[in-house]
């Protein structure tokens, strides 16, 4: 129950505020948040009282959403969309430092860029990444946008937190973010949210491909697949 009010809530959350949605004795609570901290279920966060998703828990969330039978679904439609766009398709899911590819289904051409599943790419020069930090709370957002190394992958990398934070607003505005050989020069790509029923970021697909081949603008031709695509993701994993 606590870590099920914990991954709803979405936040972190302190033992106090999660006994409100419980009702269990104030004891209890407290032993359970200490018992999870310990067997890595659960992770204390930098004010030092509240709780947040710990390795374990996260591991368990990817494997579960990685099981065969969800799994077979969803390379169906990774597939489908593949075969349409004819270009390299990814799930990715985020961590703690960055993003995680989850899936992915490789185009056809031979020149191909290999991301391979548990790849774990920056946030704040991919277009996962940038997704991913559009669906923050603007506390948040400038937290990050405060603490993080912006590290300079290529030329084109947004390492001013002013300039990353006004594509962030751009990203949530349109509801689509770009990569435009800001994490890998010779590579281009577009992602979409997946949302869960809280209509909240659960992951991304994303689409990359080298620019022998295509523009940021070639790839934006295909948006509504995308986000076509993307919901039935999203219906598959909250059936």
């Amino acid at each position: 129950m606590l870590l099920e009010e914990i991954a709803a809530v979405g936040v972190p959350v302190t033992p106090t505020a999660a006994n409100e949605a419980l009702g269990l004795p104030k004891p209890t609570v407290h032993r359970l948040f200490h018992r999870l901290e310990q067997e890595g279920f659960l992770q204390r966060d930098i004010d030092g009282r509240s709780y947040s998703a710990g390795q374990r828990l996260r591991k368990m969330s990817v494997n579960v959403l990685s099981s065969s039978r969800v799994r077979t679904v969803r390379l169906a439609v990774l597939n489908a969309l593949t075969d349409d766009v004819g270009e390299t398709c990814n799930i990715a899911t985020p961590d703690r430092d960055g993003m995680v590819y989850l899936d992915r289904v490789e185009t056809k051409w031979p020149l191909r860029i290999q991301l391979p599943i548990g790849t774990t790419v920056p946030f704040h020069c991919t277009a996962s990444g940038k997704m991913y930090l559009s669906s923050l709370a603007p506390r948040l957002l400038a937290k990050y946008l405060s603490a993080a190394i912006l590290d300079q992958h290529t030329e084109k990398s947004l390492t001013d937190p002013a300039a990353l934070q006004a594509e962030i607003e751009l990203t949530r505005e349109r509801g689509y973010s770009t990569d435009d050989e800001e994490f890998m020069d010779g590579m281009v790509a577009i992602a979409v949210p997946i949302h869960d029923d809280l209509n909240r970021l659960m992951s991304t697909l994303s689409v990359h491909a080298p620019t022998q081949r295509v523009s940021v603008q070639d790839l934006e031709q295909n948006l509504e697949r995308f986000k076509s695509a993307a919901a039935d993701l999203s219906e598959l994993i909250l059936r």
